[in-house]
């Protein structure tokens, strides 16, 4: 089997390593050899996250290359555009919609850039945009935008429900289960 990748980019406090937490839980739970490997930078501040999650028969290295990544999957607008290097020409790039002030935008030195998901889309990327902060309230809790991504990401793979369902149970604390498992079907049938 080809070594497949995946780039799960954010700003920090998103919810960007649990989701890699639990999708290296499925996979290994699938049987495959996983690597993944967290890039922090100015997380604490708002700053980008990116992780990359390998898995295949045998992975080498975590690190993920220009123009190898299968799936982006991003918490947030410009984040996505800034990875977009780093998709494979056939990729996908599943996205929240919400758009995050970097610090120039915060402080007036730059403007957000317009039109980001037309860009996308215009580079020949597959683009699975959605509003996941809406779809998150709806499961009660905002803060599981992370659960609603990885409900969508679910669409692009022949995993059964049960194992997503027992990954969630693993990484997701007891208390927050609930909601979590709501936010993941959302995202899954989100249409």
């Amino acid at each position: 089997m080809e070594t497949k990748n995946i780039m799960i980019v954010g700003v920090g406090g998103q919810g960007s390593l649990l989701a890699s937490k639990l999708l290296g839980y499925l996979l290994l739970n699938e049987g495959y050899d996983v690597k993944v490997s967290e890039v922090h930078g100015m997380s604490q501040r708002g700053g980008s996250v990116v992780t990359y999650v390998r898995w295949g028969e045998r992975v080498a290295s975590p690190v993920i290359d220009e123009g190898e990544a299968d799936c982006i999957v991003s918490f947030e607008l410009l984040e996505a555009a800034r990875t977009l290097p780093y998709l494979k020409k056939d990729g996908t790039i599943v996205t929240n919609t919400q758009q995050i002030d970097p610090m120039p935008v915060v402080t007036g030195a730059a403007e957000y850039p317009a039109g980001l998901e037309e860009k996308l889309k215009a580079s020949g990327a597959k683009v699975d945009a959605l509003d996941c902060v809406a779809l998150a309230k709806e499961a009660g809790a905002v803060k599981a935008v992370n659960l609603v991504l990885l409900g969508r990401l679910s669409h692009y793979f022949d995993f059964p429900d049960e194992a997503w369902e027992k990954a969630i149970e693993a990484c997701v604390p007891p208390k927050f289960l609930e909601v979590n498992k709501k936010a993941f079907r959302l995202g899954k049938e989100y249409r």
